[in-house]
């Protein structure tokens, strides 16, 4: 091949790497997403524990939200995410029935007991 074709395919590549650096910001794993259209589930994804969900929908029954509440885990912690047209309020008394604790549990190391 000719030396064009080389430093061409060296330019793409670079770009190509500057790309996936910039614009693949790391997300986490989605653990479930609840979606609320006026009041009512629209639509949920993933494995919601059922007293939060229970929770979450009389919330919303009552302050008839519409938005996102999404549970993502990166890096082994559990980040919950409510979408901005909710207030601030309401996000708090979300956050506050959110069994965090469900998700912290830790594993215990058997090869360090002695014994």
């Amino acid at each position: 091949m000719s030396p064009t074709v080389y430093k061409v395919l060296f330019i793409l590549g670079g770009l190509f790497l500057a790309y996936k650096l910039i614009f693949s910001g790391k997300k986490g794993l989605t653990v479930f997403e609840l979606h609320f259209k006026e009041g009512r589930l629209d639509r949920h994804k993933g494995k919601i524990p059922e007293k939060f969900q229970r929770e979450c929908k009389a919330l919303a029954k009552a302050e008839k939200l519409t938005g996102l509440v999404r549970a993502e885990k990166l890096n082994g912690a559990v980040r919950l995410h409510v979408s901005a047209n909710i207030s601030d309020d309401i996000t708090q008394r979300i956050r506050n029935v959110f069994p965090f604790e469900y998700y912290d549990k830790k594993t215990i190391d058997n090869s360090r007991q002695a014994g």
